[in-house]
């Protein structure tokens, strides 16, 4: 199992499973970003680590960026990293806002490098 707060200020490659404007299979909502995950990694769930892709507005089906921020769940096993090009930024409140589609479910923190 990998620990997230390894990828904070790193570059990494995601890969994208569910594109903006994607129509999630169980639950019906409309993702109004990227979401992807980093391949061969696995994560407190026992599934690759997950990602938001913020800052790019078309749908994608690969991404390389800067993980800036780690969401992570209180009452879930499930961290989050939140990923943008290497050139922008996104507060704690901007990152809420644009996760709140599915995080709204979860307690969480928000990580950053110190």
């Amino acid at each position: 199992m990998v620990n997230s707060k390894n990828f904070l200020g790193k570059i990494v490659d995601v890969k994208i499973d569910r594109p903006l404007g994607y129509k999630h299979p169980k639950w019906g909502f409309i993702y109004p970003v990227n979401y992807g995950y980093i391949p061969n990694t696995i994560s407190g769930d026992g599934e690759e680590l997950d990602c938001y892709i913020l800052g790019i507005f078309e749908p994608l089906e690969d991404f390389c960026g800067k993980c800036i921020a780690i969401i992570h769940r209180l009452n879930d096993n499930d961290d989050k990293l939140i990923i943008v090009p290497e050139n922008q930024s996104f507060s704690n409140d901007e990152i809420r806002v644009l996760t709140e589609f599915q995080e709204r479910f979860f307690e969480s923190k928000i990580w950053r490098e110190n």
